[in-house]
């Protein structure tokens, strides 16, 4: 079964643009290194919960939206392997360099490891 890293990240909306362009490097660079697929989505239809919901996970304030993503593999080795290749790549590590210069708050993003439990 294949096995998926997934992120919830908080976004100003006036950086939706920055963050589209980051990612579609990003998204460039892990599929080079070998991911299967990288998706980067932005909430449409996401309401705040009573008691949890996206916008809950990662505080999210009046000015920002939720970006859902995941990059998918092969296994978890796979992932690691991946990943590893994705860390030492100067492309991303430059952009990475200066967290403060990044268009969202890296600090509320919510991400894991997952292993397909269904696939259909």
């Amino acid at each position: 079964m294949s096995y998926v890293d997934g992120f919830i990240v908080p976004v100003p909306k006036k950086n939706l643009g920055a963050y589209r362009s980051i990612a579609k490097k990003a998204g460039k660079v892990w599929r080079e290194h070998g991911a299967l697929d990288y998706r980067e989505c932005v909430a449409d239809d996401v309401k705040v919960g009573k008691w949890t919901s996206f916008p809950r996970s990662v505080k999210l304030k009046p000015s920002e939206t939720v970006v859902f993503a995941w990059i998918t593999y092969k296994s978890r080795a796979h992932r690691d392997r991946v990943n590893k290749k994705v860390i030492a790549d100067p492309r991303l590590a430059k952009m990475m360099s200066n967290p403060k210069a990044m268009p969202f708050d890296g600090k509320r993003m919510i991400y894991g490891g997952f292993t397909t439990l269904v696939a259909v």
